[in-house]
């Protein structure tokens, strides 16, 4: 009997710009201060990308190029690229044709998707579901944002949670039954109206109105999204467990999108996993939106056994939420 192809991670890549943003710079932009974004959001500095016309795939580039290089392979070897992020280059073409053409990965496919900081849980399925059909060999699923493109600065409940960032993963075809085990995805357009930009699609196409009224930046009803979103990733995270007759004590680390340390607290204990199997980095990356998930399994990939079982949930606008069990292959 022929082992059932599983889409394993073999190798991952990050990047996050050089310059910081603390929690002090902040507190000289807006009504704010260190202390009150630290108790509420676990924060302390995020990365923001600057320089005329730097974009979502000058961030992508390096992680690919990382990926390659770790894994020894060319970028003419890389099938598909699957770039999630709510803050593409333009509005087309999609960002991920742009990276492809900028580290010369002439034979790959690829396109953009859009689930906020579900992005990368949702591309990683798809992209897991493209090897498991034997189709596609090597597939890159990059979740990266550039959110303070649309971050209003004046806006205090919303600028002082995200930063900018890239990570990703190459998957690729594994026989040992390591790799992307199982997923739980969810979406609620209702959520719609409490985490959103309004402007600059087809509903409300730029004009001078949708400018003066500072509707293209991220708006975010706060208090609505905490409640829903403490609820979705506790929620998901128990019943992929459950699903699947684990319990905390089998899985080696949580990997909990970065939105607000509260959130993540709050999700780790539905699972019953001690603070020391959860990652954060929320405190030095702020919440990079798709990028938060990549981003931690860069930072802790050589804490990482082959075997491990890995939780990886999130929670994003639209409402998006899920959560992906993974054996991790190396």
């Amino acid at each position: 009997m022929t082992q059932k192809i599983t889409a394993a991670i073999t190798a991952v890549g990050g990047y996050v710009p050089e310059h910081k943003l603390t929690n002090f710079d902040l507190e000289k932009m807006v009504d704010t201060n260190d202390e009150w974004i630290r108790t509420r959001t676990g924060i302390s500095e995020r990365r923001i990308l600057r320089g005329e016309g730097k974009a979502t795939s000058d961030m992508v580039v390096p992680v690919v190029e990382e990926i390659c290089r770790k894994r020894g392979i060319d970028p003419l070897d890389i099938d598909c690229l699957v770039v999630a992020t709510v803050t593409p280059d333009m509005v087309f073409p999609a960002t991920a044709n742009v990276v492809c053409d900028k580290v010369g990965a002439k034979n790959a496919w690829g396109y953009d998707m859009s689930a906020a900081c579900s992005g990368f849980l949702f591309a990683l399925t798809t992209g897991a579901a493209y090897v498991e059909s034997g189709r596609f060999k090597k597939v890159i699923v990059v979740g990266a944002d550039k959110m303070s493109a649309i971050v209003d600065y004046t806006d205090r409940n919303t600028c002082v949670i995200f930063g900018d960032g890239a990570g990703g993963v190459l998957l690729e075809p594994n026989e040992e039954g390591l790799g992307i085990m199982d997923s739980l995805l969810k979406s609620d357009g209702s959520g719609r109206h409490y985490l959103k930009m309004k402007a600059g699609g087809s509903a409300f196409p730029a004009s001078m109105d949708t400018v003066a009224g500072r509707e293209h930046f991220a708006y975010q009803e706060g208090k609505t999204v905490f409640k829903f979103a403490v609820k979705g990733m506790a929620d998901v995270s128990a019943e992929l467990l459950e699903r699947n007759n684990l319990t905390g004590n089998d899985i080696a680390w949580l990997v909990p999108h970065q939105a607000n340390l509260r959130i993540i607290d709050a999700t780790a204990e539905r699972m019953g996993l001690p603070h020391d199997k959860v990652m954060i980095n929320i405190q030095r990356y702020g919440n990079t939106t798709a990028a938060t998930i990549p981003l931690c399994l860069w930072d802790w990939e050589k804490q990482l056994k082959k075997g491990d079982n890995l939780i990886l949930a999130a929670f994003g606008g639209g409402f998006t939420w899920g959560a992906t069990w993974i054996k991790w292959a190396y």
